[in-house]
């Protein structure tokens, strides 16, 4: 989908915050267009790669925005505890951990199938790297790990609730889930599939298999339907993804500065250089996480091990932006 004249402007000559409406609003089009499981691996690919267009406007010409991120795009957490302060009497959440909007598809015809109300699908800012435990901190956990059996305590900010964390399947969840009014529910799945699969090969295309078999199971809704059952849910994702296997190869003076600043990684915490490079190849952000590098737009290098396939904390679009469903049943 290439940018419209009216998108371009809004890019160039409206403000921040305008540029970031039409770059999100573009990534959500292009992410949720209905998927069949015959042409899912092939059509996300190419779906990915009509996203790098945004990517590279952000990377070239655009980078500067990415210093006004965090101001002009609501953070997947603050978007939470706003929704989580509406005057509803049981609501629930349900974080996938590491769902970009490549996902978005399923759960919106899984939903509309199965007799779901949507009220709301949009797409919000990750936190700044875009890490587990920075978004478990924002909504005042020290970790998530501490939501698991209901220890998410009395100091976080969705009170109150009870709370999950668990990587087992679907079915043994439902059974997981409370009669408290209020249940936040996290769950490992599919982050830890993305780094199981993020070594040698492409890493995408059976993760996009497998993700067209979990949401599109019977054992999933029925997650979701208890979820939901006298309840408002909402599903989203701590942070995305990026295919880093299909990312060009950065040689030379920018590879081996990005192999000697972040390693295998995509983050490191701290300042430093930035490098000579115009438009730069890594940007320093300062986020309530702290002052962190993090590597900008579409680039893998060589590193010892070999560059992971998957992975997440850098600057590019469908790691930094989690859908936001919104559903009643």
């Amino acid at each position: 989908m290439p940018l419209t004249a009216s998108a371009l402007r809004s890019l160039t000559q409206g403000t921040d915050a305008d540029a970031w409406r039409v770059i999100i609003a573009q990534a959500v089009e292009i992410a949720s267009k209905p998927l069949a499981i015959s042409n899912a691996p092939s059509e996300v690919v190419k779906r990915d790669r009509e996203i790098g267009g945004l990517d590279l406007f952000l990377s070239s010409s655009g980078w500067d925005l990415w210093e006004s991120f965090g101001d002009s795009v609501e953070r997947t957490s603050d978007r939470l505890l706003r929704w989580w302060a509406e005057p509803f009497s049981a609501k629930a959440v349900l974080v996938l951990d590491g769902l970009s909007l490549r996902e978005l598809p399923w759960l919106l015809q899984g939903a509309r199938e199965r007799g779901f109300t949507l009220h709301e699908v949009s797409a919000n800012g990750s936190e700044l790297p875009g890490e587990t435990n920075e978004f478990a901190r924002a909504l005042g956990f020290a970790s998530r790990s501490k939501l698991q059996n209901n220890g998410g305590g009395v100091a976080h900010k969705l009170q109150p609730a009870q709370t999950e964390t668990v990587d087992l399947p679907w079915k043994d969840c439902e059974a997981l889930v409370g009669n408290s009014p209020n249940q936040v529910f996290w769950h490992h799945w599919p982050d830890a599939k993305l780094h199981d699969g993020s070594g040698a090969g492409q890493g995408l295309e059976p993760l996009t298999k497998d993700v067209a078999e979990q949401l599109s199971s019977d054992d999933f809704w029925a997650l979701v339907d208890r979820l939901a059952t006298g309840r408002r849910l909402v599903i989203t994702s701590d942070h995305g993804y990026a295919a880093t296997g299909y990312f060009p190869d950065a040689d030379g003076e920018v590879g081996q500065f990005l192999k000697q600043t972040f390693a295998s990684g995509r983050s490191k915490p701290g300042t430093g250089e930035t490098g000579p490079f115009v438009p730069p190849v890594a940007l320093k952000i300062n986020s309530p996480h702290g002052a962190h590098m993090l590597a900008l737009g579409r680039r893998k290098w060589r590193s010892q091990g070999g560059y992971p396939t998957l992975t997440h904390g850098g600057l590019s679009l469908l790691e930094v932006l989690s859908p936001f469903v919104e559903l009643t049943k």
